[in-house]
């Protein structure tokens, strides 16, 4: 966790993490999923400096509940696409629909 973060988050990140190995995650890939629903909560709710679009517009981790981890019917969504290509520096990421982004990203 960030330093900083309230007495809440702490326990946050601690349930989800044991929820996750509970679910047979490995302890590392826990830790990573109670990180990561923990920062876009903190972020969704202002108390972090920076924050994604995704994180603030999109639906809220609870509501979520794993829909789009990847692996659902449809994969990830757009947004979560193009912030990928965006972190790979793809070019040309502006003008693609989301097939074109799954192609690009070989997905």
């Amino acid at each position: 966790m960030p330093r900083g973060s309230s007495p809440k988050r702490e326990r946050q990140y601690e349930h989800i993490k044991e929820s996750a190995r509970d679910r047979g995650e490995s302890e590392g890939r826990a830790k990573v999923i109670a990180a990561r629903t923990v920062n876009k909560e903190r972020a969704r709710s202002g108390e972090s400096k920076t924050a994604s679009r995704t994180s603030t517009q999109d639906k809220s981790s609870a509501k979520r509940g794993g829909q789009r981890a990847g692996k659902g019917s449809q994969g990830q969504t757009y947004d979560q696409l193009y912030e990928e290509a965006k972190r790979r520096n793809i070019r040309g990421r502006s003008d693609m629909n989301k097939s074109e982004l799954q192609r690009a990203l070989g997905k």
